[in-house]
């Protein structure tokens, strides 16, 4: 099993990013995706996950309304496009997989993780 987020960097306050995550070897389609991110020094926390099908999307109240999460699942593709970034925003980005229902926030056990992909906000 392989998750491999990339698409990480630094961005200016204000500015965006789109983060990819690439699986393989697992059915990538009958796992719903999230994406989770860890500052320095604190907890690692939940930002979006989706339904194996795409038709469910949830977010922490952070992300709402600045972030979206896709699938691409002919591709085994996740993605989190993310506007608007902010100075509380720069945090590793992790991508996991789990075939239990939704994670609706922080603390859901999650089946596979990858490695992150460093987001930097600068002003």
């Amino acid at each position: 099993v392989q998750l491999q987020a990339f698409g990480g960097g630094l961005v200016q306050t204000g500015g965006y990013l789109r983060l990819s995550c690439a699986a393989s070897g697992f059915t990538f389609r009958a796992y719903g995706m999230g994406w989770f991110r860890q500052a320095p020094g604190k907890e690692r926390e939940f930002v979006a996950f989706i339904s194996e099908s795409a038709r469910r999307t949830y977010y922490a109240d952070s992300a709402k309304g600045r972030f979206t999460i896709s699938r691409d699942n002919s591709k085994n593709t996740v993605a989190l496009q993310m506007n608007s970034l902010e100075d509380g925003d720069t945090a590793a980005y992790y991508c996991a997989a789990r075939n239990s229902g939704p994670c609706l926030g922080t603390g859901c056990y999650m089946d596979y993780w990858g490695q992150g992909t460093q987001v930097t906000v600068s002003s």
